[in-house]
């Protein structure tokens, strides 16, 4: 896919949004908009958002899942990237769901809509998802919903699976940051050098996700 004079949204979360990088200059999207040329780099990232829904909103703008934001998109772009699933896991109380759910309080659910929503209003468009980023503390936190006895307990590997067995169903493009991206967020030297919360990736860590995501979209 050429790039240049292109328009992309780009849905997610605080990782999207830019949070803990010292300039907005830094923010992906924005690297990528400048080294690629594109026209536009529309970042629709909010901060602590789930691709499923949660049941107990609290007012804040976080509530908002992406299924709820995709149709505030502006339609004139010329390819979609949704990078999410992190919070999904982080907050604990979203369950996974199964292949098949079109309940969008459901992880699969929600990506199962999501992705027809996208597909029937966007035939023509190119729409790629992105996993979520390894944590440095996923297995600590994973294992402590475990001891709670939480039922939606699950490894932040089940939610970046489900991410790809729902569009392997469509046959839209994942750009797997988890297993593929290098980016070792449970080593803390890595943590220490790029993602200092071993959450949310810093300048230097966003510069990463900007140099991999250009290339996956350049060879779409």
């Amino acid at each position: 896919m050429e790039l240049k004079g292109k328009k992309i949204n780009f849905i997610g979360d605080s990782i999207t949004e830019g949070a803990r990088v010292e300039s907005s200059d830094n923010f992906y999207p924005n690297i990528i908009k400048r080294n690629a040329g594109l026209a536009e780099a529309r970042n629709y990232g909010i901060g602590g958002s789930r691709i499923a829904r949660i049941r107990k909103p609290e007012g804040n703008p976080s509530d908002e899942d992406f299924n709820m934001r995709v149709e505030r998109m502006d339609p004139d772009f010329d390819a979609v990237v949704v990078f999410g699933g992190t919070n999904d896991f982080g907050h604990g109380n979203i369950p996974l769901g199964q292949m098949g759910d079109t309940d969008v309080y459901t992880f699969y659910g929600a990506l199962m809509t999501l992705c027809l929503y996208l597909i029937k209003n966007y035939p023509d468009k190119p729409i790629v998802f992105v996993t979520p980023l390894h944590r440095l503390n996923e297995e600590l936190d994973y294992n402590r919903r475990l001891e709670e006895g939480n039922p939606n307990a699950r490894p932040l590997e089940d939610f970046v699976n489900a991410i790809k067995e729902v569009c392997k169903l469509f046959s839209i493009p994942v750009l797997d940051m988890f297993t593929e991206g290098g980016m070792p967020a449970r080593v803390w030297a890595w943590c220490e050098k790029y993602m200092p919360d071993g959450l949310h990736p810093n300048d230097a860590g966003q510069a990463i996700i900007a140099r991999k995501l250009q290339k996956f979209l350049e060879n779409l």
